[in-house]
């Protein structure tokens, strides 16, 4: 191979590594992130949603003050709740409110994980793009980075 077509392919090798690559798994750790996010509030609202059905006035319950060191701690009243709205400020709602603020944050969960899923599709169609540029035009440097991405993409040998 020419040094024109090496040189070619080591600065596509240094674009899918330098830039895509770490693109990919930020991208995928911030959904992540918010994928936690969503599974606590849909918590929370399977719980005050039990604990409206069954119409619990009281609690009694074990709190964690930290290094797995429990105590035990009643809770008279249930009318009112705590909620992390973020930034460290808790807000006290009602369960109804709870609820409503539980929904409205579900719902801009749902479309920010969308969001990072249509970043995470383009990045991997980019990435996917230069790996058949590398293999349509026979570049044996890029059949390295063809395997790396494979590897990194969790695709079968097949589809590419």
């Amino acid at each position: 191979m020419d040094s024109a077509k090496q040189d070619k392919v080591r600065k596509f090798e240094e674009f899918v590594d330098r830039r895509l690559k770490p693109d990919l798994v930020h991208a995928i750790a911030q959904r992540d992130k918010i994928f936690e996010q969503q599974k606590i509030f849909s918590d929370l609202r399977r719980n005050i949603e039990n604990l409206e059905k069954n119409s619990v006035t009281s609690l009694r319950t074990l709190v964690n003050l930290g290094s797995e060191v429990y105590m035990q701690a009643d809770v008279p009243d249930m009318q009112h709740i705590f909620v992390d709205v973020g930034l460290g400020f808790h807000v006290e709602f009602t369960w109804s409110e709870a609820l409503n603020f539980i929904a409205a944050r579900e719902e801009k969960l749902s479309r920010q994980i969308e969001e990072y899923t249509r970043l995470i599709a383009s990045i991997k169609a980019q990435i996917k793009m230069m790996v058949c540029k590398f293999v349509d035009n026979r570049f044996i440097g890029g059949l390295q980075v063809c395997e790396g991405i494979r590897e990194l993409l969790q695709l079968p040998v097949t589809e590419l």
